[in-house]
């Protein structure tokens, strides 16, 4: 299901070419608003963040009628309102019963006695699904329109909210001279969609395809569309962007490891996806984390072998000065573990691959994960010597 909430069409950006100047690059290119209960967008990570809750019933906020008793309550946090967050109580239409309804704060003016019900639309053994939720923000250009997925978990003691974004901006841009596809999501759920960050979570994302290839960067000073660097505008509620040529940005360079193919390295200036030429690369100066590296090579029989390395150290950043080389510690060796459990006549294994920063290790064969390893076993007289073959699972 899909919503366009506003009302004007798209606002194309043409970008005239004289030497290396685009003349129009300030125009506002304007994108379509879109909103589902079960959002999928391909290429981009779509989860769920979760939200403490209390019985205690917060102070100064006026409630509704509620029908039974035991209501629990949560705020969602968004800088969208003076407050900084929106009140949430779920509630049971029996008592007892699931909790399987929801009130918000759907106009940001801090109460909840003024809100309606929102009815749960799944019901599972642990959680009940609401949603898109729709709430208005009161901006300077006037109310705008931002949808939540809601979930209540609830198991025994624990009970929680979890929350996921139900709106994204999606449209034609021009970049360059050439029409591409952009999608602007709200990458921490915060209901702003221009928030930057070093911690790759609390980042929003940019998606920008041309033909069918995808690229999903996080938004950030600076923006890399074809080996060119943009300085993007986005607007608070997402509804357009713009796009400036970069120009005298400082750079720094990149050593990475002996074999790594490519490496992405993203904070506040945004996420560059890098293909080091004799192990060395080039990038904006500034903070960076690494957000994942690959090898890739060939073996002797012409298969293609592939390490991807992601979920490094969030406390291992790194600074790009300019004009100074900087030596970043990724690519191999990695770290193979097996681990031997014993159970009720039978031994189980764990196989894991870390590299040297932690980060998790996922290898391809020709696309592919390679058979499972085999095991020998021999004892020390030679009377047994066998071959087992593990399996996934």
């Amino acid at each position: 299901m899909m919503s366009q909430l506003r009302t004007w069409g798209h606002i194309p950006l043409i970008l005239l070419v004289s030497g290396v100047s685009f003349a129009a690059a300030q125009e506002e290119q304007w994108l379509q608003y879109c909103s589902a209960p079960e959002v999928s967008l391909p290429g981009i990570d779509v989860g769920w963040r979760q939200l403490e809750v209390t019985s205690r019933a917060p102070t100064g906020v006026e409630l509704p009628d509620f029908e039974t008793q035991g209501q629990l309550f949560a705020k969602w946090p968004t800088p969208m309102v003076p407050a900084g967050y929106l009140w949430i109580a779920v509630d049971r239409s029996g008592d007892p019963g699931l909790y399987d309804q929801l009130y918000i704060d759907t106009d940001g003016d801090g109460h909840l006695d003024d809100e309606t019900a929102v009815p749960n639309r799944l019901m599972t053994q642990y959680n009940v699904f609401f949603g898109p939720v729709k709430v208005v923000f009161q901006i300077e250009d006037g109310p705008v329109s931002y949808h939540l997925n809601l979930r209540f978990y609830s198991s025994g003691d624990r009970q929680s909210v979890y929350y996921s974004s139900g709106g994204w901006y999606e449209g034609p841009i021009t970049v360059g001279g050439a029409k591409m596809a952009c999608v602007l999501w709200d990458g921490n759920t915060n209901g702003a969609f221009d928030d930057t960050s070093l911690d790759s979570s609390e980042s929003d994302r940019i998606q920008i395809k041309q033909n069918k290839n995808p690229v999903t960067l996080f938004v950030g000073r600076y923006l890399d569309v074809g080996g060119t660097l943009y300085q993007p505008e986005i607007a608070r509620d997402g509804a357009y962007v713009k796009l400036s040529p970069a120009a005298d940005v400082p750079r720094g360079r990149l050593r990475v490891g002996p074999g790594v193919t490519t490496v992405s390295a993203g904070g506040e200036n945004g996420l560059f996806v890098l293909t080091p030429e004799d192990g060395i690369c080039s990038l904006p100066a500034g903070t960076y984390r690494t957000y994942e590296w690959t090898v890739a090579r060939k073996d002797d029989d012409g298969k293609n072998w592939r390490l991807v390395g992601r979920g490094a150290s969030r406390a291992d950043s790194f600074d790009v000065t300019e004009g100074e080389v900087t030596e970043l510690a990724i690519g191999e060796p990695v770290v193979a573990t097996l681990k031997a459990n014993r159970g009720k006549g039978a031994y189980s294994f764990q196989q894991s691959l870390r590299g040297k920063d932690g980060e998790y290790i996922e290898l391809t064969c020709n696309g592919s994960r390679p058979p499972a390893p085999r095991l020998r076993i021999k004892n020390k007289e030679g009377t047994y010597d066998r071959t087992y073959s593990f399996a996934y699972g």
